[in-house]
């Protein structure tokens, strides 16, 4: 399997770099979407938080999606997975991640069905740096530091390929359902189905990335949505397999099965666009006292 997931990265960024088609390709857009407890249910705990920037590359966008590897899209992502005390981990709670990864992933259109095709290197541990961020980051804030960094999950290189398939059914202008399914293997070893309800023009003719930690939808391309304000809610349920972040060597057992329900608001308008969403999130193992709720956020100004 690992190397399977080897090929898959190697051929992926073969593609991202290869001459033929990098000179072809300009920057369509960018997406980005920050994630946190402390924006949501206002603790800091578990799925503490992330942040992800997406540059999409092609050499055209008209509104709806080309053939595979047309339009590349460039992932980075942080994550910090902490206990539910972040500067004094009880025993029998999970153990502090610092999380960082880097991936390509081309979103194509296949026999009428809307896919995304992708490979990440996940890098874990010490190595990251992301703990001692946090502790520099809190200490300025005067917040409690993060402990047990030395009992972190190690240092690591998962390579990773998620995919994804999906069909938008639009009943009106302003309604629409896109039920999906999602399959990851590598870091996080799952098969997820779930459906987002979008009530409202913003993602109209735009390119929707979806962020790993929440499902949440973020814009990277804009289309010809009208302005105004866009609803969304979605939800979906998840098997997993494995999970590098709960390791069966630790005494914790990993969830089987993990469930999200989400909803947002978009604003756009002429010169500044808006997202903030809430994401709830299920037990990941069997001994976490209840699930979570995050919030997320993007905000653009055009200047």
């Amino acid at each position: 399997m690992k190397n399977m997931l080897i090929a898959g990265l190697v051929g992926l960024m073969a593609l991202a770099t290869s001459p033929a088609t990098a000179a072809d390709r300009s920057i369509l857009g960018w997406g980005r979407l920050f994630t946190n407890d402390f924006i949501g249910d206002g603790q800091d705990r578990w799925r503490s938080g992330s942040y992800t920037i997406s540059q999409v590359r092609g050499q055209t966008w008209g509104g709806s999606l080309p053939s595979f590897g047309e339009i590349l899209e460039y992932r980075l992502q942080s994550q910090i997975i902490a206990a539910a005390n972040l500067a004094n981990p009880a025993p029998g709670d999970r153990r502090y991640a610092g999380v960082l990864s880097f991936g390509v992933h081309s979103h194509f259109s296949f026999a009428s069905v809307e896919a995304s095709v992708g490979a990440d290197l996940v890098v874990t541990g010490p190595q990251t740096g992301v703990g001692h961020f946090q502790s520099w980051a809190h200490g300025l804030a005067g917040a409690p530091k993060p402990g047990g960094l030395d009992q972190q999950i190690s240092n690591g290189l998962h390579p990773t390929l998620a995919a994804e398939l999906g069909k938008t059914f639009t009943f009106s202008n302003n309604t629409s359902i896109r039920p999906f399914g999602e399959l990851r293997a590598g870091d996080e070893t799952l098969v997820r189905l779930g459906a987002d309800l979008m009530l409202g023009g913003f993602a109209t003719g735009s390119l929707m990335l979806r962020d790993p930690v929440t499902g949440q939808r973020y814009r990277a391309v804009k289309g010809d949505g009208a302005a105004g304000f866009s609803f969304v809610l979605g939800a979906d349920v998840a098997a997993v397999a494995n999970s590098v972040y709960l390791p069966a060597s630790d005494p914790l057992e990993l969830s089987k099965t993990r469930t999200r329900a989400r909803a947002g608001v978009y604003w756009q308008g002429d010169r500044f666009d808006m997202f903030y969403g809430l994401t709830w999130l299920s037990r990941e193992f069997e001994t976490q006292p209840e699930g979570q709720t995050l919030g997320s956020l993007n905000l653009r100004i055009r200047f």
